[in-house]
């Protein structure tokens, strides 16, 4: 039962005057359209409409129907106006779930310029180290860093960061330093949690691939608490050069084992479906785009 095609009949049968002239504008046999009307009068249980030979009219309970069944179906009408229009410009409420220290330190300080330029955009963030679910949890868009596996989310990749192993001048002064990856399993190590690869750390060498258990003296959902402990001389870590950058730049942290290359991440912004994507997300995804 398609309760609006027999609303949209019984209309056009009236602004018609005829079944003939409704069926012409709807693109239906008459056949159709009586078996519309017929199947709406049944379903009310009321007569709509007065049949004679030469005229059709309203009954008292189609006139009012009728001037119903005209506002919902502009109502219809406005709706579909109103999204297609922002089908063309972006506007609505956005809502982007991002990691902790990255949406900080370096997205933080963009979202001024993207409000200023999409001044119908308004922005709900998040910002979580947790792999959130964007279908789920109600996410137009997720910022993720990671070596990306297959995943039913499409991604756009709008840079990249170097994972640094590394420790402060203290802690090597009072431990020494790792001179191969398998050494690392006598250090004391600050692993984030959250990692894909869990305890496993994985380095490119100059003979290839290498991979170390590695048995952490501490651990953290959060890159900046595993920076803070390298930092105070508690350990070797793993982290982005986005995060530790300043530090090795400065001196508070130095490069461990620099012919033995982490992998390289991605920055991805991250959506639901390819298909209708909402103007608001790709004008994010188009400046993250621009900015990085």
């Amino acid at each position: 039962m398609d309760k609006f095609l027999e609303m949209q009949t019984f209309t056009a049968v009236v602004d018609a005057g005829s079944f003939v002239g409704a069926a012409d504008s709807l693109g239906m046999s008459k056949a159709a359209v009586s078996r519309y009307i017929a199947d709406l009068e049944t379903r009310l249980g009321l007569r709509l409409l007065h049949r004679t030979t030469r005229r059709l009219s309203l009954t008292e309970e189609g006139d009012v129907f009728y001037y119903r069944c005209r506002e919902l179906l502009a109502g219809l009408e406005a709706a579909e106006t109103e999204l297609s229009s922002r089908r063309a410009e972006a506007s609505g409420l956005l809502r982007v779930n991002a990691p902790l220290t990255f949406g900080i330190s370096h997205l933080a300080p963009l979202w001024g310029d993207f409000l200023e330029q999409n001044p119908k955009i308004s922005i709900d963030i998040t910002l979580s180290d947790r792999m959130v679910d964007l279908v789920e949890e109600g996410y137009d868009l997720a910022i993720r860093i990671a070596a990306l596996s297959n995943s039913t989310l499409i991604s756009r990749r709008f840079a990249s960061t170097r994972i640094v192993l590394c420790a402060s001048p203290a802690y090597l002064a009072a431990f020494g330093e790792p001179h191969t990856p398998a050494d690392l399993t006598s250090h004391r190590i600050i692993a984030y949690s959250y990692s894909a690869k869990g305890h496993d750390w994985r380095f490119d060498g100059p003979e290839g691939p290498v991979s170390v258990t590695t048995r952490p003296a501490m651990s953290s959902n959060n890159g900046d608490t595993c920076r803070a402990l390298a930092l105070a001389g508690q350990g070797i870590t793993l982290q982005p050069d986005f995060l530790v950058g300043p530090d090795l730049a400065e001196g508070r942290l130095i490069e461990l084992l620099p012919e033995y290359r982490a992998e390289k991440l991605g920055i991805y912004a991250m959506y639901p479906t390819r298909k209708h994507v909402a103007p608001k997300v790709t004008a994010l995804i188009d400046f993250l785009q621009g900015r990085f």
